[in-house]
């Protein structure tokens, strides 16, 4: 059974750090102010690690952060098809930012441009850069937060039963 936890970043210092404990020695942190993320697999000479570095383009390798513990922190990306992604942008260690791309349903008149299936698209056109440490604001950008489920305000809200509050006025 997996146990979440906020937490304390140990590469930034954020206290949005999310870490889930998904049982038998097995830990993923996430942290929501700086975008890097790691996992108790992530250690000096681990094969797990070595087979990350070996995908990740130079950028992200170079940015790789180890911490106190020996964990080591790479920068997330972010790939959801219908809100949107989030991925570096640069050209070094000192010349990057995050870059958000909110994803945008596919116009019908582009349908055959892309695999069967697909409705949305990323709109790079409306790409917006975050700062090392706001990358919770660039996941806001693309719609992280937003929960379909949750009604607009002044809709009828469902608490714990099968009617809706406020109910409807009766007939008598």
């Amino acid at each position: 059974m997996s146990k979440d936890n906020l937490t304390t970043c140990s590469r930034c210092g954020s206290d949005a750090c999310y870490e889930t404990d998904l049982g038998a020695d097995y830990k993923i942190s996430m942290c929501y102010g700086c975008g890097f993320t790691t996992n108790t697999l992530m250690t000096h000479d681990s094969q797990f690690l070595e087979e990350q570095l070996e995908v990740l383009p130079e950028l992200y390798k170079d940015l790789v952060y180890k911490d106190e513990k020996d964990q080591y922190w790479m920068p997330s990306t972010i790939n959801n098809p219908e809100q949107g992604m989030i991925f570096i942008d640069g050209t070094s260690t000192d010349d990057w930012q995050w870059a958000a791309s909110p994803a945008i349903e596919i116009p019908e008149d582009e349908k055959d441009r892309f695999p069967e299936g697909s409705t949305h698209k990323m709109d790079m056109k409306n790409v917006k850069r975050f700062k090392e440490r706001d990358f919770i604001e660039a996941l806001d950008y693309i719609g992280v937060f937003n929960n379909p489920d949750t009604p607009d305000p002044g809709s009828s809200i469902n608490i714990g039963s099968t009617g809706s509050y406020p109910s409807p006025p009766s007939e008598k």
